[in-house]
């Protein structure tokens, strides 16, 4: 099964609340819910860890119950602070979503002058043309 979220203990093969380290767990939501950031929250809930641990345990869907776990935390508080999370990402550009890749749009017909000029030098000659081209055809 991996292993065991914090706030839970295993007793006689079932999952059980630990309700000092639950408690903890409804600290966190509310500190982070009210402001804080995930580090701060956790230190502040008495959860001594980095960032990446906070958000992890903010989002592991366990809190919500299942087949396995109890309720530990209410679905409006767990969705709160998902939409917390994604607000935060997406303000600070740090979303790491992937971009739909878009095809420029490359202009392939376009508008030329009659050519009323011949010159004998190439270069001139191509300088001329080009500078009849005026802008893209619809």
């Amino acid at each position: 099964m991996g292993h065991t979220p914090f706030g839970y203990k295993i007793k006689n093969g079932c999952a059980v609340i630990d309700e000092d380290a639950a408690a903890k767990i409804k600290l966190l939501y509310e500190n982070y819910l009210s402001g804080m950031s995930l580090v701060k929250a956790a230190h502040e809930a008495g959860i001594n860890t980095h960032h990446s641990t906070a958000k992890r345990i903010i989002q592991n869907p366990h809190y919500l119950g299942d087949e396995f776990y109890p309720t530990l935390i209410d679905r409006q508080t767990y969705e709160k602070a998902a939409a917390e999370i994604g607000r935060r990402s997406e303000m600070l550009g740090r979303n790491h979503q992937k971009k739909k890749f878009v095809i420029p749009a490359v202009p392939t017909r376009f508008f030329m002058a009659a050519a009323n000029k011949q010159y004998e030098d190439p270069k001139l000659q191509a300088e001329y043309l080009y500078g009849l081209i005026e802008s893209e055809a619809n």
